[in-house]
């Protein structure tokens, strides 16, 4: 939401200031769609030249994301260490085979039922079933350490595809610049083709052809690099939530008390998302 109230103020604030200043809108606004056909059209291109398929779908995803704001809420942060820590509880207290059944097919299990927010997140789910299948399977057996670097390795696999997105649109900030005067240079082309045209008309054709080096610059910092910063703080916000079940998991496994395992899931979260203590022993209770 604040992405668009953002880009509003923008436009506004920048078209309206040139109107106060005494600049004619006409021009520009005559100027602007075949300026941002060159511009647009070279960097749909360029966006789908370097990227595949998968990869462009997940960019048409994060600008979505980029205005709906991050995935989880500060209840789903709860929620995740609550349903973690009792996973790990069951795995303590009545053995790798009362909780077998819960990781191997978490749809269908009453636990994970209670919270079908989370479900819906299946890598955040993988991960949180994964590791504990792992103690499942050895009986126990298993280092925390060792546990803790394939967790490790599967978050950073799930995060890079995550800021897959979030580069490529800073890709696209960082060219803007030089795709408008990229449109820019054909309108100088068009004009010096016209240069026995009277001065006011020369004016006119040399004016339309600097917005297009104006519209570069301001769709590269004005809107694009902006919403790139802010998929990033998302991106960033939304790993908060995979680091809870990994702190929970691996605290678990080095046999701390659960009032010390919840704490250092709770404190690990960041200020947006982070509930009370009070607020988070409560959860655990049921409250």
């Amino acid at each position: 939401m604040f992405a668009a109230i953002g880009i509003v103020i923008l436009l506004v604030m920048v078209f309206g200031g040139f109107a106060l200043t005494g600049g004619a809108l006409g021009p520009v606004m005559h100027a602007v769609p075949h300026e941002m056909l060159i511009i647009g059209g070279a960097a749909m291109g360029a966006v789908i030249a370097g990227n595949s398929m998968h990869e462009l779908k997940a960019i048409g995803s994060a600008l979505g994301r980029v205005f709906k704001g991050p995935r989880h809420s500060k209840q789903d942060h709860m929620d995740v260490i609550v349903l973690s820590s009792r996973l790990m509880k069951m795995l303590r207290s009545e053995g790798p085979v009362a909780v077998e059944s819960h990781v191997q097919d978490p749809q269908n299990s009453a636990i994970f039922s209670e919270f079908p927010r989370l479900l819906a997140n299946g890598p955040l789910i993988d991960l949180l079933c994964d590791a504990i299948s792992l103690q499942v399977v050895s009986s126990g057996s298993l280092e925390p350490h060792a546990v803790e670097e394939v967790m490790d390795n599967a978050m950073k696999t799930h995060f890079h595809g995550l800021h897959e997105p979030q580069h490529a649109l800073q890709n696209l900030a960082d060219a803007l610049p030089a795709l408008g005067i990229v449109a820019a240079v054909l309108g100088v082309v068009k004009t010096m083709g016209s240069i026995d045209e009277p001065p006011s008309v020369l004016g006119g054709m040399i004016g339309s052809a600097l917005v297009g080096t104006f519209l570069g610059v301001l769709l590269a910092y004005g809107i694009v690099g902006p919403l790139a910063g802010r998929l990033k703080q998302i991106n960033e916000q939304d790993e908060q939530i995979f680091h809870a079940v990994k702190q929970v998991i691996i605290a678990s496994l080095h046999g701390w008390p659960q009032p010390l395992v919840v704490e250092s899931a709770r404190s690990g979260l960041g200020h947006a998302f982070r509930p009370g203590m009070n607020e988070m022993l409560d959860a655990m209770r049921g409250k």
